[in-house]
């Protein structure tokens, strides 16, 4: 029976993606898929090609240090934003939401477009500070909350495991900071990729 109830949430939520896509398409309203990941100082090894039999192996010194990316695809632009961080906590998630008041946020004698966020309820997304921080933003941010153990309805899953199969995969970085300037670098590479052609498919990788 929850096995059931379950489903027909996801399936409830994936209609109502599709409406708030038509509505950002039609530019009523701006869209933004949000998310986190991390990224290592030792290498994500992605599919290569390699000589039948032999093992994909790249060197590591050290222990890993990580660098965690807090993220939002907005879904009509193509682009991604990313803030990092050491920590992957409500401050940090906040500093996100602060990045996206200067990009999206009301400004004085400007027209505001209402922003629609989807979001899971992990814990750094519904904690104290961060239902404040959205509360004081409610004015033009709207949540549109995702139902539990459903990642594939949120689009910018697809764009980190791209970020990291094709802009970061195969690399060992010196030092945190080194990983941090690839990871910007590598989602200026990843914006520009995005919109060479904005009626080509997005790449999914393996």
């Amino acid at each position: 029976m929850k096995g059931r109830q379950d489903a027909d949430a996801v399936d409830r939520v994936g209609l109502r993606l599709a409406l708030r896509k038509a509505q950002a398409e039609a530019g009523d309203i701006v869209l933004l898929f949000a998310d986190e990941s991390e990224a290592l100082t030792h290498p994500y090894l992605a599919r290569a090609w390699a000589k039948c039999g032999a093992d994909l192996r790249v060197q590591a010194p050290g222990q890993a240090k990580k660098v965690a990316m807090m993220g939002a695809l907005d879904h009509t632009a193509r682009k991604l934003i990313v803030h990092t961080s050491r920590t992957k906590r409500s401050t940090d998630f906040i500093a996100l939401l602060e990045t996206l008041d200067g990009l999206y946020g009301p400004r004085p004698g400007l027209p505001t477009k209402p922003v629609v966020v989807v979001l899971d309820n992990g814990p750094i997304h519904v904690s104290k500070a961060t239902t404040a921080a959205l509360t004081a933003r409610a004015h033009w941010l709207t949540v549109e909350w995702l139902p539990k153990y459903a990642p594939e309805l949120n689009d910018i899953e697809v764009v980190w495991h791209d970020l990291k199969a094709h802009h970061l995969a195969h690399q060992t970085f010196t030092d945190a900071e080194a990983l941090d300037r690839a990871i910007h670098a590598a989602v200026t590479s990843l914006n520009s990729e995005r919109n060479l052609d904005p009626l080509a498919k997005q790449r999914i990788s393996a």
